[in-house]
């Protein structure tokens, strides 16, 4: 029996957002505790925003923010029914998972427009009026929350790989959304997923011991080496499997990232490293998952293979070779991965502490 419901693995991200609500009703006079971020200076990242204000940052304590739920990325869309859009909603709200039917109140999805920042001015304007008045209903904000891929949040990230030029930008989020629709969902029943999941080939390291760090897609070189039935698109399905699931899970929808380790234990220049594959897993990831790779560590290199790996590898951009670390030192490897080399030596080694932290692997295996 499958160990998972579903073997079609979809998205982890779409269009449609989820909507909530923020009630003040039992604390009228309560702070909201949560920075908002102005989203109305009439810049090209907010052009898929559709409010002029989003939850920028929670603040500590027992705030209305967070007894209501509401996370980093949240879009304030109105304010007791009135409505403050950028543009018309493309679902209708019974078409949307509702987080908050007990409190949602129905808006009129109204769509302002102004000059650049008076829509922000006029929203805060009008929560400090609410607020202020003691004898009137107590506030209630309306907000969607959008998914990490979702034009609201991937569009600044598109746009700033292609240096902000908003045409080279636009094709490559259309190139994108097209790669999405041929290419999920993935079918989890192919053979060759299922070996590369299986051995462990690929995988997720998750060993929570630096937050500042994200999670980490891991790649065994040697176990993808070692057989010969496994195809360069079936890895790359795979790898694709793990970054979905550990973008959707970042704080910042905005600012979804991952690191990348390839374990080259046990793999000589004799061996080969499979710059096809190398070179199939960057076509897919680079134009697809732009601004989310934080770094991408090679370990163990010695010199000379370390000279053929750089070499191989001059088929990536100038500034995503930036973030490539190829090193032969654990120390390293851990300060850049923010884990704790002691733990690994005591795993002895990587591939030891990779199995400890594992992460998801193992639910989409299929029996």
């Amino acid at each position: 029996m499958s160990k998972i419901q579903n073997p079609l693995f979809e998205s982890t991200s779409s269009e449609k957002p989820k909507l909530l609500s923020i009630s003040f009703v039992d604390d009228p006079q309560g702070s909201l505790g949560a920075q908002l971020t102005n989203c109305d200076k009439d810049e090209p990242p907010e052009m898929f925003t559709p409010g002029f204000a989003t939850i920028g940052r929670l603040l500590e304590g027992e705030t209305v923010a967070r007894k209501c739920g509401v996370r980093v990325g949240d879009c304030i869309v109105a304010v007791n029914g009135q409505g403050f859009r950028r543009f018309a909603p493309d679902f209708k709200d019974d078409e949307l998972e509702n987080l908050s039917k007990e409190t949602f109140v129905e808006n009129d999805h109204q769509v302002i427009q102004l000059s650049p920042g008076e829509a922000y001015s006029s929203l805060l304007r009008k929560i400090k009026a609410i607020k202020g008045d003691k004898e009137g209903p107590p506030l209630v904000l309306n907000l969607e929350r959008y998914g990490w891929d979702a034009k609201v949040n991937s569009w600044p990230r598109f746009l700033e790989a292609r240096g902000g030029s908003v045409p080279l930008a636009m094709k490559m989020l259309q190139e994108h959304e097209q790669w999405r629709k041929q290419n999920f969902p993935i079918d989890l029943t192919r053979d060759g997923i299922q070996d590369v999941l299986r051995l462990k080939a690929v995988s997720e390291i998750d060993p929570h011991t630096d937050d500042r760090m994200p999670p980490t897609v891991y790649v065994n070189f040697a176990k993808l080496q070692s057989v010969e039935n496994i195809s360069a698109d079936d890895v790359c399905r795979a790898f694709i499997i793990f970054t979905e699931l550990m973008l959707a899970r970042s704080k910042d929808p905005k600012t979804p990232r991952t690191c990348q380790f390839i374990d080259l234990s046990g793999v000589t220049i004799t061996s080969g490293l499979r710059a096809d594959l190398l070179k199939k897993i960057y076509n897919v990831f680079e134009p697809n998952y732009p601004e989310t790779l934080t770094k991408m560590v090679m370990y163990p290199v010695s010199t000379m293979l370390g000279t053929t790996a750089r070499t191989l590898l001059n088929f990536v951009n100038e500034k995503t070779q930036k973030k490539f670390v190829i090193t032969n030192s654990l120390a390293r490897v851990c300060d850049e991965l923010g884990w704790d080399q002691r733990e690994v030596e005591n795993c002895g080694g990587v591939t030891e502490f990779m199995h400890k932290h594992e992460k998801a692997g193992s639910s989409l295996i299929l029996e």
